[in-house]
C-alpha cells in the first residue's frame, strides 16, 4: 500500500521555525520526483518548494525562498521552515510523482503561524 505521512506540523511564533517530515512507503522513493504544496484556509493549493529523484535539484516558490529548504533521504522529505511568517499558515501536504501518472498525495500537516 503507498502511503506518504507528513509530521511535524504544530503552532509556532512569527520568526519561528517548524521542521516538516514526509515518511514514504508502498513505492520506490528514489524514482519520485518529490513536492511539498500548502493550502491556506479559503485559497487554492500553492505550490511550495520541489526535489528531483536524484535529490540534486532543488526548486522553490519566490514566497519562501531564502526561508524555507527542502531536502530528501533514502524513504523521507523535509521542509525546514526558517523565519515563519503568519501567510505561511496553512495545510502542508507532500507530494510524490513519477511523470504524469503515478502520483501519490498524503494527507496534510497544519502549521499555524501566530503570536
Amino acid at each position: 500500500e503507498v502511503q506518504l505521512v507528513e509530521s511535524g506540523g504544530g503552532m509556532v511564533q512569527p520568526g519561528g521555525s517548524l521542521r516538516l517530515s514526509c515518511a514514504a512507503s508502498g513505492f520506490t522513493f528514489s524514482y519520485y520526483d518529490m513536492t511539498w504544496v500548502r493550502q491556506a484556509p479559503g485559497k487554492g493549493p500553492e505550490w511550495v518548494a520541489g526535489i528531483n529523484f536524484g535529490g540534486d535539484s532543488t526548486y522553490y516558490a519566490d514566497s519562501v525562498k531564502g526561508r524555507f529548504t527542502i531536502s530528501r533521504d533514502k524513504n523521507k522529505m523535509y521542509l525546514q521552515m526558517n523565519s515563519l511568517k503568519p501567510e505561511d499558515t496553512a495545510v502542508y501536504y507532500c507530494k510524490a510523482a513519477r511523470g504524469s501518472y503515478f502520483v501519490y498525495w498524503g494527507q496534510g500537516t497544519q502549521v499555524t503561524v501566530s503570536s
